[in-house]
């Protein structure tokens, strides 16, 4: 006999477990949920024993796991949509970033901000996911770089944790761009980074992962080395900015040292995946920088499938590059832009995107065992996911069993 809080029936299910039918379907389904964890997964013809406080009918609904966006930026003052109009002029990205712009000027802004505003800020473009099934987010810092600002940005990502309604995983990103106040001495700096700023965030319980930019126009392998180098030290995992603009051995790095992922790599040489399938790195596709930066060299996605590299899907979310706050935007975009299969893509904000922040055993499938974070969706296929692009399709989530907003 199964004691459960709540029995989910009368839906269909893409488990999103590898193997057997595609999106790991059960076509009538049924869930048993206990103490925020799944008791129970499978046909509702097969449902076991069980004694359930609350029992919820869902039409036929599609149910997938809570969608997760492992990548974005979601914390940062102001915004960037004069850069926007200066790109659509012709300007290009590294141009811009040369003269001022780019990371720096939402440096100034989110510098500028309290830490109340940068929270008020962030619900908003967070709604934007949310109402997409997102579930889990992870949130960088990187606005900041100085210490005060990167622990604000990484305060304010736990208190969206605490008090927003999801889950959240947290990057400290200080190797993003060189502030104006160190232009001069760009040693120092990383100094700072590594040796201050980073330790003080650990300290105090704000950092879950280390990540970095690895491009010419910010921050060399063996700067980076040294950032990871100390994240190792400190037990701290590392994920990577690679390969974005060219191919500057980013995502070769990231294989040496058994990083979570490494994020864009759209100019990846073959060398780089290899390295990336040795050490079980996780390629997580940026289609909404691909899109607004207007780029032309896609991620080497058959190269990912043939030697067997594991590809998630994010947003990005952030104020330059890609404005994007919708989870299923993105993973239409995968489809579109970089010939994802919807059942590719649709893992790719699941499974593998729960791989790509070290969750794979706790979310990112609906398998007994696992945290009960659910989506359920009005739709007849799962590919509906990736066809529409801004119909709304999310009925409800539940987070932990816990069910999130209003049934639509």
């Amino acid at each position: 006999m199964i004691r459960a809080d709540r029995l989910i029936t009368d839906c269909r299910l893409a488990t999103m477990v590898e193997g057997g039918e595609p999106y790991g379907a059960i076509e009538d389904g049924a869930i048993l949920i206990e103490d925020g964890r799944i008791a129970w997964v499978g046909a509702r013809a097969d449902l076991p024993a069980h004694e359930a406080v609350e029992t919820e009918r869902l039409d036929g609904r599609w149910v997938t796991p809570g969608l997760i966006d492992c990548h974005t930026h979601l914390v940062f003052g102001g915004d960037r949509s004069g850069e926007f109009e200066q790109r659509l002029n012709g300007a290009t990205y590294e141009e811009i970033a040369r003269a001022g712009g780019g990371i720096v000027s939402t440096m100034a802004a989110t510098r500028a901000a309290t830490e109340d505003a940068l929270y008020a800020s962030a619900l908003g473009r967070l709604a934007g996911l949310t109402a997409t099934g997102v579930t889990t987010v992870e949130i960088k810092s990187g606005y900041g770089l100085d210490r005060e600002t990167e622990l604000k940005m990484l305060r304010v990502a736990r208190r969206i944790g605490r008090e927003a309604g999801v889950r959240v995983r947290t990057s400290y990103l200080g190797l993003h761009a060189v502030p104006p106040e160190w232009k001069a001495d760009r040693g120092g700096y990383v100094d700072l980074a590594v040796d201050g700023i980073l330790p003080a965030a650990h300290a105090d319980g704000l950092v879950d992962a280390v990540d970095a930019y690895c491009e010419p126009i910010a921050f060399s392998t063996e700067e980076v080395g040294r950032l990871f180098d100390r994240a190792r030290a400190l037990g701290l995992p590392v994920k990577l900015h690679a390969d974005q603009l060219s191919d500057g051995g980013g995502a070769a790095l990231a294989g040496r040292y058994g990083a979570l992922s490494a994020d864009h790599v759209e100019h990846t040489s073959e060398a780089g995946v290899r390295a990336m399938a040795e050490a079980g790195v996780v390629a997580v596709l940026l289609p909404g920088a691909y899109l607004m930066l207007r780029e032309t060299t896609p991620p080497p996605i058959d190269l990912f499938r043939r030697h067997g590299v594991a590809m998630a899907v994010a947003t990005d979310c952030n104020p330059g590059t890609s404005p994007v706050a919708s989870m299923t935007a993105a993973i239409s975009l995968a489809c579109v832009q970089f010939r994802l299969t919807p059942e590719e893509a649709l893992a790719g904000a699941t499974r593998r995107a729960a791989k790509a922040l070290g969750l794979g055993g706790e979310i990112g499938t609906l398998e007994a065992g696992k945290a009960a974070d659910l989506a359920a969706w009005d739709i007849e296929r799962p590919a509906e996911l990736a066809y529409w692009l801004g119909k709304p399709l999310l009925a409800r989530t539940w987070i932990a069993g816990r069910a999130t907003g209003s049934p639509r």
